[in-house]
């Protein structure tokens, strides 16, 4: 590694879901084989495996204390333990201090919540996964209903597939549309899913607040205090 590589880091923490880091690790690390100025690492407190929110564990590459100061920072989510990683003051304070003078901030589904904890997203427009969105306020950002939406250096994707599309957006503004493209191609991401395309109108849950409540309570019960900052924010 030169002193001018551009570190791009992919942060994970206990109960994550693999899938929101794993797609767009496999986009951009396919870039840094192309593009040899930028580096993928997966970055944790330890180098210990993290469990995730299926029987996958992940392994990180780095510390915290390895990439202080990554070019780009990516922050998956989850779901009941992302929450309850809103209180965790060391991964909070890596991205508060990563996140401040990288290049790039970028998250996918939940992981935009970790971003606002971190006060990375006041007054900038945010994306997350659909149950969660209007928690985006809670740090004073402003929710939108986009795939992803960017906002200065700052770049949010809604739930767990949209990743990929981040990622795919990452490498055409930093390496050029025809290598984006090419990635694309050699994934083979081209989406057909069984059920079609999604309809809105018959989004599942109905009413959200009920589950959203149960599920803050549930997570954050040792945290009272952003327990009912997040509780104010899940609508009427």
């Amino acid at each position: 590694m030169t002193d001018d590589t551009k570190t791009i880091a992919f942060v994970v923490y206990p109960g994550m879901t693999p899938l929101d880091m794993v797609g767009p690790l496999t986009v951009l690390d396919g870039m840094a084989s192309t593009a040899q100025e930028y580096r993928t690492v997966v970055v944790g407190e330890t180098k210990d495996a993290v469990t995730t929110d299926n029987p996958l564990r992940l392994v990180p590459t780095h510390t915290y204390d390895e990439v202080p100061s990554p070019y780009a920072l990516l922050v998956p989510g989850g779901a009941a333990p992302t929450l309850k990683a809103l209180a965790d003051e060391k991964l909070v304070g890596y991205l508060r201090s990563a996140g401040a003078n990288a290049e790039l901030v970028t998250s996918v589904c939940t992981g935009s919540l970790l971003l606002g904890e971190a006060g990375l997203l006041k007054g900038r427009k945010a994306a997350t996964h659909w149950m969660f969105r209007e928690l985006l306020g809670a740090f004073g950002a402003e929710p939108v209903a986009e795939r992803w939406v960017e906002d200065g250096n700052v770049i949010t994707a809604a739930g767990v597939s949209a990743g990929i599309d981040l990622a795919l957006h990452l490498v055409e503004r930093l390496v050029g549309a025809e290598i984006a493209r090419t990635i694309q191609f050699v994934i083979e991401y081209d989406p057909e899913p069984p059920q079609g395309p999604l309809d809105w109108s018959k989004r599942p849950y109905g009413d959200l607040k009920p589950l959203l409540e149960h599920t803050l309570n549930e997570a954050l019960a040792d945290e009272p205090a952003l327990r009912d900052r997040l509780l104010a924010h899940t609508g009427k």
